[in-house]
């Protein structure tokens, strides 16, 4: 056994290794990629590690493999369990053969930009048993007992971290990774388990996904994985779920509560519920205060329990409002916890005042990176409709997933909207038949286009519905940390095969293809201009290779000569790109040439000629 600093994310993908899954798949999003990004490249004999093409795709190639009797994990984080959940449910009816667990991560807080989804409610809707790991040491137990318990009912088992336990790190004792199983695939044939041709086939399914449900309940009881704590007769109850308990010895501490005294129900699961420990932590205690993150599952099922047994204490969570259903826990919601639950307020947190730095600190938009090609395609796109003597104010100009999604930040601030992977091209559609008289733009980043642009694409070129949709071509799935994606150069995915996107587009029978190289602003804004005028699907292919990748490989496309005597501050370089490569100096601008890859952008908004373009490497 070794002992090794991990994130909750390596965790989750040491123990999958330590159970011998042998297909472990996945779909890149923070913040759960650092799981599959921790082993994506080493030597592992007998086992396959992807990334797949998204969650979908991801989740029935894990599907195939546990019902060929192997232990399979498909990996995604919150919103990709929406793209996989049709193959879910459909699975969860038909049961595994060999383990089979979906680990997906949460994001309280909203970090990452996205909705603040709380996935039990999937376990829920269901009626999958999900273990919610509390810490990274966590994680890795019960990512080994998922396949056991996956394999020992028959089910489908999700495991939930969420952002603080999946990016957080702490010391893990680890096991070697246990070899794939050998011997022959299992080949089942048996339609009336693995179809759902008919209402008959479909409702005995369902009885017995509800029967491994009740199973996984015994199991999870057997096993030990939901761990009471007897406190005082009569005294104070809690329940903290998964993370939600990670600040609970230091709030009882602050609170100058006796921790011997009080109750403490360590739930690591919500479904199925832990119903005999809820009970006992019930008729223990007078008053019980439940942490769980997001939204009041357990706390709505602990109070199902509480009515059944006449308990006449108080119930502190959210449902009474105590505590908020957004955002993370930490120490202020667990001291305003405790102090409803007793009664004292003198254990309320102390409110901060407003810091006057956070007040003062000026607003810094997320931008797209020094050198990024994205930059040239919004400055093209924003000259393509003033030349076309239109306002961007009002042309409907679609955002996707991704770092594509940037250009609505300044200094562009020419995307409208984004909803979900690949919805740009149906929203623009949307946009059109609702007699918007001024071109519609969708944008879409090569990466998002393969994963659920592609559908998209095509209703458009069937419907022959008038728009432009500029797809921004960098080879790279790049916002999540530069992971491949079926357009990336076989160089960097051995094994692999490239599908060139100019291919793709053309072979969907689109009206007219135009490739360009967006630090070529005059060529990308001529085609995205002459697109604009066009009737039909029109797509501009913008084509360069992320900035951040070529560079490490020593690739610049140019280098920036500054001539400081021509330069008259006129600022319009950092106005017009918003590149962090620019800053102000004395009397002239700078160019800071770590970050500068020679993309030439400045220098075609230069008006004064004091910033020019040199050769590149």
């Amino acid at each position: 056994m070794e002992r090794l600093i991990l994130t909750g994310n390596e965790a989750i993908a040491r123990g999958a290794l330590a159970a011998g899954a042998s297909v472990i798949t996945g779909y890149p999003g923070t913040p759960s990629t650092g799981c599959i990004g921790s082993i994506i490249g080493e030597d592992l004999p007998g086992r396959h590690v992807e990334w797949s093409v998204n969650e979908k795709v991801a989740f029935e190639i894990a599907t195939g493999a546990a019902w060929a009797g192997h232990r399979a994990m498909c990996t995604m984080k919150m919103s990709g369990l929406n793209v996989a959940y049709d193959a879910v449910i459909s699975v969860a009816y038909s049961g595994t053969n060999g383990g089979l667990v979906i680990y997906v991560a949460d994001d309280p807080g909203a970090s990452a930009g996205m909705a603040e989804q709380d996935t039990r409610g999937f376990a829920l809707i269901s009626d999958l048993p999900m273990l919610e790991p509390s810490s990274p040491a966590d994680a890795y137990r019960l990512a080994k007992k998922a396949f056991e318990l996956s394999e020992r009912i028959g089910s489908v088992v999700m495991i939930r971290l969420t952002t603080e336990v999946a990016l957080g790190s702490e010391p893990v004792k680890i096991d070697e990774p246990a070899p794939p199983p050998g011997g022959e695939p299992i080949l089942e044939r048996e339609v009336t388990r693995f179809t759902k041709a008919g209402s008959a086939i479909c409702q005995k399914q369902h009885r017995l996904l509800i029967e491994r449900l009740a199973a996984a309940e015994e199991a999870i009881a057997e096993l030990g994985l939901n761990r009471l704590e007897l406190g005082d007769e009569g005294g104070l109850g809690i329940v903290a779920v998964g993370p939600a308990g990670l600040y609970l010895d230091e709030g009882l501490a602050a609170a100058g509560i006796d921790r011997e005294r009080v109750s403490i129900l360590h739930a690591a699961t919500t479904i199925p519920f832990p119903r005999r420990e809820v009970r006992r932590l019930i008729e223990r205690s007078r008053a019980i205060l439940v942490l769980e993150e997001l939204e009041p599952h357990f706390e709505r099922l602990l109070a199902v329990e509480a009515q059944k047994l006449g308990f006449s204490g108080r119930i502190v969570g959210k449902l009474d409002s105590t505590l908020p259903r957004i955002g993370e826990y930490g120490l202020p919601q667990v001291l305003r916890g405790l102090s409803v639950a007793l009664g004292d307020r003198r254990i309320l947190p102390e409110e901060r005042p407003g810091s006057e730095a956070l007040r003062l600190a000026a607003p810094r938009p997320i931008t797209v990176c020094a050198g990024c090609p994205h930059r040239g395609t919004y400055m093209a796109i924003e000259a393509a409709i003033k030349r076309a003597g239109l306002s961007k104010d009002r042309v409907m100009v679609t955002g996707d997933i991704g770092c594509t999604i940037l250009g609505m930040n300044p200094p562009f601030e020419i995307l409208w909207n984004e909803v979900s992977m690949g919805t740009s091209i149906g929203l623009a559609q949307g946009y059109v038949h609702a007699g918007v008289k001024t071109p519609v733009i969708a944008t879409i980043g090569d990466s998002t286009l393969f994963h659920a642009g592609i559908p998209g694409l095509i209703n458009a070129i069937q419907h022959r519905v008038p728009l432009t949709l500029i797809v921004m071509d960098n080879g790279w799935t790049s916002m999540t940390g530069m992971q491949v994606n079926p357009g990336t150069s076989e160089e960097f995915q051995p094994g692999g095969r490239r599908l060139d996107l100019e291919g793709v587009i053309r072979g969907l029978g689109v009206d007219r293809l135009t490739i360009v190289d967006p630090y070529d602003l005059e060529a990308t804004t001529g085609a995205v201009e002459a697109s604009l005028s066009e009737g039909g699907v029109n797509v501009v292919l913008a084509r360069r290779e992320c900035a951040i990748q070529a560079r490490r490989r020593g690739i610049v496309p140019g280098e920036i000569d500054l001539d400081p005597e021509r330069c008259v501050l006129c600022k319009r370089c950092i106005e017009v790109t918003g590149c962090p490569a620019i800053s102000i100096g004395d009397g002239s601008i700078e160019i800071d040439r770590s970050q500068c890859n020679g993309c030439g952008l400045c220098a075609s908004a230069c008006p004064t000629g004091a910033l020019s373009k040199g050769g590149g490497r």
